[in-house]
């Protein structure tokens, strides 16, 4: 035991223990779907314990006060450790989690979102002699990658020229302004290369090698309105389908996007109340005023997102996917994890504001299979210090539990037509040269 808890102060001082061999775990009783994570019984693991003491002790030597953090880790019906761990805190961009869950939940794995362009007048000679209206159907992640596919869709259709418009309808946004009109403007740049700005121009450069650069001409201003009459739908652009959109969403922690699916279930308080219902946590638990987490409003116990994590794992596995499908893994992807020093192969969640942060997951583990973990640390303290103190608690207990083979959590290798700018997900809609 000396060993042990000198091992893990190390840790906590700062060393750099060598990674422990990889090993081959039976995942069976820890994927199970047959149990519920709200209503696990303690059963307190020593390492944990301890490995919690250190990050406490630090955090409080430091003058940030233990009653400000938070931490729950748990693993099959196990609570390995609780501290505050159903008190509600500041949780950040661990809002995300439960907007995730909601959205999946809502959607399907494979929901797409339909943006649609539709003209005023038919196509003559490669003009067409009225407006061009993009109808957003809430796509949260249509960028410039996007507009370039459409914008060679129409070119390849005959399209050249717009005598009119650009009228922005429905839920549209572009590049996640949430400005109609500047979102418009972007359109407008994107549909046409001798516009582009460098920002364009080098989302472009990560494009298929060969793909076309688009060169629709507007010729009118952009305007906010709604879908005419007299309009006919020429193409529907499909969005990603939700389980990359999430994925992206989470890599980069994107407020936007986070937002704009909440809204598509209905708004925070929606999303708070199909969470309850989904993993049995009190509302009192999931305290929700947005689905991204910006402002220190958006309260979450630690326990309630590490019930939000198991479920939708056991969401994506009934469905073929995992976790990993839709939160970013240590060791693969960027985003929010560039810097930190955390077990490979975990999967994460970041949260961070001023005076808040917050880091919540699943850690594969050799002894204690899948470790479900959420840490919220809060008070004025440095957020590099309360990252090192997050990453050596993870670190701490890693070293000990052991690695484990992670074949479990490796995400899946998606369908190419999920790529951002694939031309696939355009769908024509008629012959645009007949008349109207």
């Amino acid at each position: 035991m000396l060993n042990l808890i000198g091992g893990l102060f190390s840790i906590f001082v700062g060393a750099t223990p060598s990674p422990p061999p990889l090993q081959t775990t039976n995942w069976s009783p820890w994927m199970q779907p047959d149990w519920v994570l709200s209503l696990a019984a303690p059963s307190p693991d020593p390492i944990a314990e301890l490995a919690v003491q250190q990050h406490l002790s630090a955090l409080t030597r430091l003058g940030l006060p233990s009653r400000a953090q938070g931490v729950w880790m748990q693993t099959g019906d196990q609570v390995l450790v609780n501290h505050q761990g159903d008190t509600p805190l500041s949780a950040a961009s661990l809002t995300k989690v439960a907007t995730t869950l909601a959205a999946l939940s809502t959607w399907g794995t494979e929901h797409q979102f339909e943006t649609v362009f539709s003209t005023t007048a038919p196509v003559q000679a490669g003009v067409v002699q009225g407006d061009l209206i993009v109808q957003g159907g809430g796509d949260p992640f249509f960028v410039w990658e996007e507009a370039i596919a459409v914008g060679n869709a129409l070119n390849q259709a005959g399209i050249q020229q717009v005598t009119g418009r650009l009228i922005v309808a429905g839920n549209f946004t572009m590049n996640f302004e949430d400005s109609a009109i500047t979102s418009g403007e972007l359109l407008k740049q994107g549909l046409n290369a001798d516009l582009w700005s460098g920002e364009a121009e080098t989302q472009y450069q990560q494009l298929a090698l060969g793909t076309a650069r688009p060169r629709i001409v507007i010729a009118g201003s952009v305007e906010r309105g709604e879908l005419p009459a007299n309009a006919q739908p020429i193409l529907r652009r499909q969005s990603m389908p939700m389980v990359d959109l999430v994925k992206a969403m989470n890599i980069y922690s994107n407020n936007i996007m986070a937002q704009m699916l909440a809204d598509s279930v209905g708004g925070a308080a929606a999303v708070s109340q199909q969470v309850s219902e989904l993993t049995q946590i009190p509302q009192a638990e999931i305290q929700l005023h947005n689905g991204s987490g910006l402002g220190t409003e958006n309260r979450l116990s630690p326990r309630a997102v590490a019930a939000m994590l198991s479920a939708i794992q056991r969401y994506l596995q009934a469905r073929n996917l995992t976790i990993a499908d839709v939160f970013p893994v240590v060791g693969r992807d960027g985003g929010t994890l560039a810097g930190r020093r955390l077990p490979s192969g975990t999967v994460i969640k970041t949260g961070t504001l001023n005076e808040v942060s917050a880091l919540a997951g699943v850690l594969p583990t050799r002894d204690r299979g899948l470790v479900w973990f959420a840490i919220i640390n809060s008070g004025q303290g440095d957020l590099g210090t309360f990252h090192y103190q997050q990453d050596a608690l993870l670190s701490a207990v890693d070293q000990t539990w052991g690695t484990a083979d992670l074949v479990a959590l490796q995400p899946h290798n998606r369908d190419s037509s999920n790529r951002l700018g694939i031309s696939r997900r355009n769908q024509l809609q008629q012959a645009l040269e007949q008349a109207f």
